[in-house]
């Protein structure tokens, strides 16, 4: 009997422990003030879908949708690896990279719009080691879009110096190709951030 209680209660005992130690640990504290910053950058952006080294690659594309007059047709999916440089020749020294996916998702063939995610990274200079997100709808515009057209994009977060950062870039194609979708773009971005 006594060795049965014994168990009875280690049983009791060791139930009890895993909702005490199965929870998590949290603490929330009050922030001390921090101070906002705000940085602009000015860079440009190289998306080259065509040639022996593309930056952007489809990696998917639906079989209802093809459209070979279109350099990007609906529904695709791409990958991009794209170069960041202080010019807007792509032979620029280059500064970063930005690293994402997109989506095309105009069905008319002469217009392109996608929503897109991308990382851009800087590796050299003040912000080595520091990057932004951005996560937008890139507006429909045409594939050849003139040099007074702006677009602009949401920047949704950051690291190192950018951490926690907001706000916007304006893209404007310096240079494009309808039928490749090579495009070179400048890039005014405006940043907050602690």
């Amino acid at each position: 009997m006594g060795t049965q209680m014994v168990f009875a209660w280690a049983m009791i005992f060791c139930l009890a422990i895993p909702p005490v130690y199965g929870q998590y640990y949290s603490k929330t504290i009050k922030a001390g003030a921090r101070v906002e910053k705000m940085t602009r950058l000015r860079f440009f952006y190289h998306d080259i879908p065509s040639g022996k080294d593309p930056t952007t690659l489809l990696i998917a594309q639906a079989n209802i949708t093809q459209d070979f007059f279109s350099p990007s047709p609906y529904g695709s999916l791409y990958s991009m690896d794209d170069p960041l440089t202080l010019g807007p020749e792509r032979t620029s020294k280059m500064v970063g990279n930005a690293q994402g996916l997109y989506i095309a998702l105009s069905r008319d063939p002469t217009k392109f719009t996608a929503v897109t995610y991308a990382d851009f990274a800087f590796t050299t200079g003040k912000f080595k080691g520091s990057s932004f997100s951005l996560f937008s709808r890139y507006p429909l515009t045409d594939f050849v879009p003139g040099p007074d057209i702006i677009r602009e994009m949401a920047i949704v977060g950051g690291t190192g110096a950018f951490r926690m950062a907001t706000g916007f870039a304006l893209f404007r194609a310096t240079s494009s190709n309808a039928k490749t979708g090579d495009a070179s773009l400048e890039v005014d971005v405006t940043l907050y951030h602690y």
